[in-house]
């Protein structure tokens, strides 16, 4: 890639990334540690230099840890946070070389080859990027060399700089954990009495390679750079966002519309390449006085049709005020979901389609939150048999199912005057006498014993179908434990 120039790699560890992460937001004074569950146990998964003097180490118990350190302060730790923080690191660093990636989960590795000379040199680009990570907050050991291994190497157990050409010199008397192996393959040759880079070095390859297999001494030419070893920067994830900008300022609502159509026609066409749909999409109309105005369109479903979206946008562009006028239309897809090509078939979508476009429409008013609907529940609990979701949320699944027919319409449990443990012949309900003329039953449902509900605090239930001389289909219950008659739903 670079003829003739030699190549230069650094290696940035950060030992207390997650730690340090967490303190650059709420900074605390003396020992401090982040927790993890682990295997049923809470241990101790990072820890700030306050913590690490008294002693303490990653992966104790964080009982011990209290008990050793009770003035110890913790938190949960969040991996996930931690991995997006070092993304960030890693996006920032591309300020000093274009090619930048991962070193595991707490590293980085830059490809500063032909690079170094823009800030004056490798010792100039060192000390900047240092002081930038020490104003940040950030501990960080960083290492040079020629290849991606002796940085590693100097970065985890040397902190140095490697000369061009004679990495031999600097990896010598480094241990060989810095070559980045196995913990048993590491035991083993310091049984041997091979407990630096250099003695292995010296060894004899051939028996060694008999009994490691060829992994040792690929590692060792790694880093010596006998044998290459890429760095594989963080692929940029794609940007989902147009603009247009215009020779001549726009007001007229019909011209706006225009130039909508035309960046969704662009964006629709990236979506689709990328297998992808949007979810909010952000119009940003930019007046000629330098002020800005922000349509945010928040749809039902991921969509990627223009026509489809497009007349979404009419009611939000209706109200722009576009003063002096508009030079520069931007339109962003700032939430996006995937969405594979489907196989086309003879079933047509476009009821489906209106109703998601409908769902968008009322949820543009009065927010995509407030538009519901009622999904069946796993539960044989009549008053739990569903939930209410947001409809741009969730998806409708299949019908409600259970052995036997369940009320179009029903309330908290009533009591009714009655003894027997049959349906009552007659009885009085809401201020009307009824009289039974045909039962359906008995339908006996167990309350679930592992939820708390005060209205099952009399046990079970038997639950009956009784239609009336008045013309009313009404679900009636008994409750044998505590015995007592009670109307809870009324039948269409």
């Amino acid at each position: 890639m670079f003829d003739g120039i030699n190549r230069r790699v650094v290696s940035l560890w950060f030992p207390r990334l997650a730690s340090d992460r967490v303190l650059r937001a709420r900074p605390v004074e003396g020992p401090f540690a982040l927790t993890h569950q682990e295997n049923n146990a809470n241990r101790v998964y990072c820890l700030n230099a306050e913590a690490e003097r008294v002693g303490l180490f990653r992966g104790m118990p964080f009982s011990d840890a209290r008990a050793f350190c009770p003035e110890l302060l913790s938190r949960p730790a969040h991996p996930h946070d931690d991995q997006r923080f070092l993304d960030i690191l890693r996006r920032w660093s591309l300020r000093y070389c274009p090619w930048v990636g991962f070193e595991g989960t707490d590293g980085l590795t830059l490809d500063i080859t032909g690079s170094a000379h823009l800030l004056g040199g490798e010792t100039a680009l060192l000390r900047d990027l240092r002081g930038k990570l020490v104003r940040a907050g950030l501990s960080a050991r960083i290492g040079l060399g020629d290849t991606r291994g002796a940085a590693w190497a100097l970065a985890h157990f040397g902190e140095g700089v490697a000369e061009a050409g004679r990495a031999l010199e600097a990896l010598a008397p480094l241990p060989v954990a810095a070559l980045r192996l196995d913990a048993e393959v590491i035991v083993a040759l310091q049984r041997l009495g091979l407990r630096t880079i250099g003695q292995l070095e010296e060894a004899a390859r051939a028996p060694l390679a008999r009994r490691f297999g060829p992994g040792l001494m690929r590692r060792l030419d790694q880093a010596l750079g006998r044998q290459p070893e890429e760095i594989s920067p963080q692929k940029e994830p794609p940007h989902y966002g147009v603009r247009i900008s215009l020779p001549e300022p726009i007001g007229l609502e019909s011209d706006v519309m225009v130039g909508t159509e035309r960046l969704l026609t662009r964006l629709c066409e990236k979506l689709k390449q990328q297998e992808t749909g949007a979810r909010v999409l952000c119009l940003t109309l930019r007046r000629v006085d330098n002020d800005a105005q922000h349509l945010e369109l928040r749809l039902a479903r991921a969509m990627r049709e223009p026509s489809r979206i497009l007349p979404l946008f009419q009611r939000g562009v209706s109200e722009v005020d576009a003063g002096y006028g508009i030079d520069q239309l931007r339109l962003e897809a700032t939430q996006v979901e995937p969405m594979p090509t489907e196989q086309i078939n003879y079933v047509s979508s476009d009821s489906a389609d209106r109703l998601d476009d409908l769902i968008t429409r009322i949820g543009t008013r009065i927010g995509l939150e407030n538009v519901q609907r009622f999904l069946p529940a796993d539960t044989h609990i009549p008053e739990r048999s569903f939930i209410i979701a947001p409809a741009a949320y969730s998806k409708p699944t299949g019908g409600w199912s259970s052995p036997r027919p369940r009320p179009l319409l029903m309330f908290r449990p009533e009591a009714i005057a009655a003894r027997s443990s049959r349906p009552p012949k007659s009885f009085r309900w809401r201020r009307m006498a009824f009289t039974t003329m045909r039962t359906t039953g008995p339908e006996r449902i167990l309350p679930e014993w592992w939820l708390e509900d005060e209205n099952w605090r009399h046990g079970m239930r038997d639950y009956w179908r009784v239609e009336t001389h008045q013309g009313h289909r009404l679900w009636l219950f008994y409750t044998p434990q505590n015995p007592g008659w009670f109307v809870q739903g009324v039948f269409p």
